[in-house]
């Protein structure tokens, strides 16, 4: 196993006149060797192949994704999205806000691109939209029977790049899905996206994703290193079952009011009401915290519910 204690990284030394002979300072005196902070060793590949590299020492998603830029000689620019134990596009294994500390980061870069010409007979396109936390908005999920579902070219996974020749790298997903659901019903739009390069055994894949239960084995520690869009990474316990829960429900409702998914945004609100005690409290630490998102009071009362019907009822 990579992930233990490393001497040579994160340590403190220890001052030079410390514990030096001839000083006068028997060795009971002398100060407590520092904690040595854990050396966390992750190991990963290009999703359509390459050779085995090993990555440390990032803090957040655009740190990983420079750090796998690095080792593979590519810019981290390339990179769409990861998924942990799968070289497949599975949006069930997408890199989100955790990393267990024995899972293998699979990165999927840029493939080729395409333009497609849809016309909205319908408020609701069907797309879900994710982000990768660096600057590229990507499909999720295509519903069943939707608008976009009867695009053939069109897949989970391929990114976003621009909308009627208006470039959206840089977007959140929520204004991503913002910009679809404006735009208007009876007009062609002009969709610019960005495929995952495949590997041959990935070709086919449309709306849904296998599990692939088999490949890759999940984590089984009960620690994770938790990466952060606001703050640096840390090592934290798994969560807990109704946190589990509760991120699972907040997750949905981001689907049903805003047409996106976010793990990590859904895990932060879970924190945030953590810490709260009524909904006037959360709604107040939500904006705090979340005020750039600009939630409706309605989803905002719906998350609390949500959140408090996990734990028990408690409010």
């Amino acid at each position: 196993m990579e992930n233990g204690v490393s001497p040579e990284q994160g340590a403190t030394e220890a001052s030079p006149e410390v514990g030096r002979a001839g000083d006068g300072a028997s060795a009971a005196c002398s100060q407590p060797s520092p904690r040595v902070r854990p050396r966390l060793v992750f190991h990963t590949q290009l999703a359509h192949g390459s050779p085995t590299g090993k990555i440390e020492g990032f803090t957040n998603v655009k740190e990983l994704y420079a750090k796998i830029a690095e080792v593979f000689d590519i810019s981290p620019t390339e990179i769409l999205f990861c998924t942990l134990n799968t070289h497949k596009v599975d949006m069930q294994k997408l890199l989100g806000g955790q990393i267990g500390l024995e899972d293998f980061i699979f990165a999927h870069v840029r493939g080729e691109t395409k333009e497609v010409e849809v016309t909205k007979t319908e408020d609701a396109l069907g797309l879900t939209i994710t982000d990768n936390g660096a600057g590229y908005a990507f499909i999720k999920r295509i519903k069943d029977g939707s608008i976009m579902n009867r695009v053939q070219t069109v897949h989970v996974g391929d990114s976003i790049e621009a909308i009627n020749d208006q470039g959206i790298v840089g977007c959140r997903h929520y204004e991503v899905a913002k910009m679809l659901r404006e735009l208007p019903r009876a007009r062609p739009f002009t969709l610019r996206l960005v495929q995952p390069k495949r590997a041959f055994d990935m070709i086919g894949q449309r709306t849904k994703s296998s599990k692939c239960l088999g490949e890759g084995k999940v984590a089984s520690g009960k620690e994770t290193l938790r990466l952060r869009a606001w703050g640096t990474a840390s090592l934290e316990e798994l969560p807990s079952t109704w946190e589990e829960a509760a991120a699972r429900s907040v997750d949905d409702l981001l689907e049903s009011y805003m047409g996106i998914r976010d793990v990590e945004l859904a895990s932060t609100m879970v924190e945030v009401a953590r810490e709260c005690l009524s909904p006037a409290d959360f709604a107040k630490s939500l904006d705090s915290v979340l005020g750039e998102f600009v939630f409706p009071g309605e989803f905002v009362d719906e998350v609390w519910a949500a959140i408090s019907g996990a734990k028990g009822g408690r409010k």
